[in-house]
């Protein structure tokens, strides 16, 4: 079966800081054709996602596909608060690394 890496798919793909205690994914697809493969690919699932972050599904706050605008939200619980000990990144700007080398089947 032929793949596709996510980033040839999606013209954004960040992560943001949600509130105290999440980071927001979006994953903004280039057009209907690539929302469509992804959409429909049953790769975009919260037990993917944790697999993908090595952390327990619980800790996933949201998932959601927005047709309107071609795009997969989600957010991650944070382990520690942001600016918080612990926190490596205050902005969660730098959370999305993951995606980039996920792989997508072709129909």
């Amino acid at each position: 079966m032929d793949k596709v890496k996510l980033y040839d798919l999606a013209k954004t793909i960040r992560s943001k800081n949600g509130k105290v205690d999440l980071v927001t994914f979006d994953i903004i697809f280039k057009d209907e054709k690539s929302w469509e493969i992804a959409k429909n690919s049953k790769v975009f699932t919260k037990e993917n996602i944790a697999r993908l972050f090595n952390i327990p599904q619980e800790r996933i706050y949201s998932f959601v596909y927005f047709e309107e605008g071609k795009l997969i939200k989600f957010s991650i619980k944070r382990k520690h608060p942001c600016g918080g000990p612990g926190d490596t990144d205050i902005l969660g700007a730098q959370w999305y690394g993951p995606l980039l080398d996920l792989e997508i089947p072709l129909p």
